[in-house]
């Protein structure tokens, strides 16, 4: 299925993919992060989708890149340029907007939805620990989608690499 296909937003493949990121939102119902929490001050506080403070960066697959590229016409925006983000972005996702949020937020890749940030805090009454193997487990079954779907999908790729081929 072409990334760019009209029919995506009713694909069976998108349904496949938005059920698979419902139970990752689910599992993480509750959670939070220190730094992206409102009131956390300064955007260099707000670290969750400044790559370079965290060192980590959302590796999507082509159908979740289909379901970024939904979002983005969804919202109307055209991801900022990563080749051309100021050096006071903190490398900064290209995705966000005003105030350091998400433009594609309900389209973002499952790696922005797992609390991949150090930061990342349990419900009370929770056990404090990410549940790492059912994110395996759920970033699995993306990967085998993916593959279903695009035998010949290169794999995962840095968000801000991937976002340049969508333009």
């Amino acid at each position: 299925m072409s990334r760019r296909s009209p029919a995506w937003s009713t694909s069976p493949e998108r349904k496949e993919l938005l059920a698979i990121y419902a139970e990752v939102d689910a599992l993480f119902d509750g959670w939070s992060c220190t730094c992206s929490r409102a009131g956390a001050g300064t955007a260099a506080e707000a670290r969750c989708c400044h790559f370079e403070v965290t060192g980590r960066e959302p590796y999507p697959t082509a159908i979740e890149l289909a379901e970024v590229a939904h979002g983005i016409r969804a919202a109307g925006a055209m991801p900022r340029d990563p080749r051309r983000l100021p050096v006071a972005s903190l490398g900064a996702c290209p995705l966000l907007g005003p105030g350091d949020r998400c433009r594609i937020y309900a389209s973002r890749p499952f790696g922005c939805r797992t609390h991949f940030c150090d930061h990342a805090e349990a419900p009370l009454g929770q056990k404090p620990r990410l549940p790492r193997a059912k994110v395996s487990e759920l970033g699995r079954r993306v990967a085998d989608l993916a593959t279903r779907v695009d035998p010949r999908d290169p794999g995962p790729r840095p968000l801000r690499r991937a976002l340049t081929g969508l333009r």
